[in-house]
């Protein structure tokens, strides 16, 4: 990543945060929000889908590219499918527990609602719906947020149906899963006022903590996702989609930044050559008995090799945009969009099993001189064409510059194409949903996280740090019940946060324990029917057999309580044992017998007591 002057470049940059709501049902129909495994389905569906035109008589361009690769989209329908989902039944009113958070969310954003909701229809051909368009409704306008380096304005608030989940490619296409499509989802849209990848980072942040103080959004891996919009002032607007970690999004701008920047420099250096693209052309005489692996398995297969003059480009195709990421990559990524498996190009070559009298019999055969490079695709005949004319479309934008276009994120902050921007085309009025009149004021305004952790700090006595981490995780709700029914605030906390991390660490599945396993061991420890030294060897045994009761779980782990003649006979065996060391540090063998004592009782004694017993056992042998 090259450190730049952001200013200098004119970076701009915005925000699009798509969030899942945790309500009961989904947006438009009465079927559960909780996902499902695969293989607990019990039907499947199939669609082919094909763009269609908007009111105006306009097809979106975005919508025409995907339909023009081929594919069979099979669904996963499950017992909780409802006919919405499957495209078989016009959808039911919106949601109003949906409509209620996000009107909740506006509020947070300082955003105006909408006097009327309108649901609109957005084309989406990529298989991610069976209906071929994703519902969407216009919610909230004109909102800001905080940075530390400046406001940043809210451009639109959106409540949609979130997309089929994608489970595999298949021969025929790609199956998906209909558990996920459906669930209510919030889009918020930042005004372009982002103008370092820092501040990026920064405000998805801010909207990640408003969000979550709703206490009514999904939590976990996959349930938000941040879009974002990258140009410098000589590039372009660039959208990358799905980035799901928060702490990439600084890196994942600061990248596009270096990628447009290399873009334009080399577009620069292209018109300087007098740069173009030729016409492709069929090279595959020139690969007869080739010794290359790739291409041979394709002409063996009954396919072909196109290849295509790129004039003046010499040196350029392997020019390095990102972290291995060339402009050869961007090509390729062209051509898998049609099935190819990727391009050779002439900055690579020989290479691959190529040899050089190879290159050489390719540049004549296509007319290229030194300064120039060639590019190639082998595969069957028809893909071959397809693949290389994409390859030559691209490599001809790269004389004019930076391209809009939509890009996906990768694992490691670089982007790879994905298709043309969309336009507005792509949305038209959804006739089947009558509009809805909203009025923020039924909502309250939940309060903030940042907030909620100051009032544990003051009202509990909590460490911030640990009022932080309660306020911020996923069993703030839990916390706040514990509390309210007479569970040590501190003690709560730290089982919710630091013991629960203990055991992960060890490999419990925390995830299985329910609010109920918590508060019943709690009313344990507060009944002192259980030492809180207990608490950790009792909840891993109900992670590990949720059917127990934590009266169970006590028997099981061995921890049933022990009177203070217990607790008196176990300590003075310890003390016994350490005789000497007593009679020499006196008070000071406190502590390291105090450890062996706890050990010997097992979590089945308070360490209060525990410590009482030890004390008055010293003082009588020292």
């Amino acid at each position: 990543m090259t450190d730049r002057d952001y200013d200098d470049l004119g970076l701009v940059a915005g925000l699009e945060i798509h969030q899942q709501l945790d309500t009961a049902t989904k947006l438009f129909c009465g079927s559960p929000t909780t996902l499902r495994e695969p293989e607990e389905s019990d039907r499947t569906v199939t669609r082919f889908l094909h763009p269609t035109k908007s009111e105006l008589g306009e097809i979106d361009e975005a919508a025409l590219e995907e339909s023009r690769v081929e594919r069979e989209f099979e669904y996963l329908a499950y017992d909780t499918t409802c006919l919405v989902e499957e495209d078989d039944e016009p959808p039911a009113e919106i949601d109003a527990e949906a409509l209620s958070v996000a009107m909740q969310i506006a509020n947070l954003l300082d955003a105006t609602v909408v006097d009327q909701a309108h649901v609109m229809r957005k084309i989406v051909i990529d298989g991610s719906n069976t209906s071929g368009f994703q519902r969407s409704t216009l919610l909230g306008q004109e909102g800001e947020i905080e940075t530390p380096d400046g406001a940043v304005g809210i451009e639109d608030l959106m409540l949609e149906e979130e997309s089929a989940k994608r489970v595999a490619e298949t021969e025929e296409g790609v199956r998906y899963s209909l558990d996920r499509l459906g669930i209510p989802l919030v889009e918020i849209g930042t005004k372009p006022d982002v103008s370092t990848p820092k501040q990026a980072r920064d405000a998805a942040e801010r909207i990640g903590m408003l969000l979550r103080s709703t206490g009514a959004v999904k939590r976990g891996l996959g349930t938000i996702r941040q879009d974002v919009n990258v140009s410098i002032a000589d590039g372009a607007r660039v959208e990358i989609k799905g980035v799901q970690a928060l702490d990439q999004i600084d890196e994942i701008v600061a990248l596009e930044v270096d990628r447009q920047a290399e873009l334009v420099g080399i577009a620069a250096e292209l018109d300087e050559r007098d740069a173009s693209v030729a016409e492709p052309t069929d090279v595959t005489e020139v690969f007869e008995g080739t010794d290359s692996g790739v291409i041979a398995g394709a002409l063996d297969d009954g396919g072909a090799v196109h290849a295509v003059r790129l004039a003046g480009f010499d040196g350029v195709v392997g020019r390095e945009l990102q972290p291995d990421r060339r402009l050869g990559t961007e090509l390729s990524d062209h051509a898998k969009r049609h099935g190819a498996g990727g391009v050779f190009h002439t900055d690579e070559l020989p290479a691959y099993g190529v040899t050089e009298s190879e290159v050489a019999a390719l540049r004549e055969a296509v007319g290229a001189g030194a300064e120039d490079a060639v590019a190639l695709v082998a595969d069957d005949p028809e893909t071959a064409e397809l693949a290389i004319d994409a390859v030559a479309e691209r490599a001809a934008v790269a004389i004019e510059g930076v391209p809009e276009e939509t890009r996906g994120a990768n694992d490691d902050g670089t982007t790879r194409y994905m298709r043309p921007l969309p336009g507005a085309a792509r949305l038209y009025p959804e006739t089947d949903v009558p509009p809805v009149e909203l009025d923020p004021a039924d909502v309250e305004t939940p309060e903030l996280l940042t907030e909620k952790a100051d009032r544990y700090a003051a009202e509990y006595g909590l460490d911030p740090g640990l009022a932080e981490q309660v306020a911020y995780g996923r069993r703030m709700p839990l916390f706040e019940e514990a509390v309210e029914a007479g569970v040590d605030p501190t003690f709560a906390a730290t089982t919710l946060e630091s013991v629960v991390t203990e055991l992960r660490r060890d490999d419990v599945p925390v995830e299985d324990l329910t609010d109920g396993a918590f508060l019943s061991t709690f009313e344990l420890v507060e009944d002192g029917d259980l030492a809180k030294e207990g608490v950790n060897e009792v909840l891993a045994t109900l992670a590990r057999n949720p059917g127990l009761t934590a009266e169970e779980a006590v028997e099981e782990a061995g921890l049933s309580g022990v009177d203070e003649d217990e607790v008196r006979e176990a300590v003075a065996e310890v003390v016994e044992r350490n005789a000497e060391q007593v009679e020499t540090e006196g008070m000071g063998a406190f502590s390291g017998l105090m450890g062996e004592a706890m050990g010997a009782l097992r979590g089945r004694a308070d360490g209060e007591v525990v410590s009482d017993a030890l004390r008055e056992e010293i003082r009588k042998r020292a």
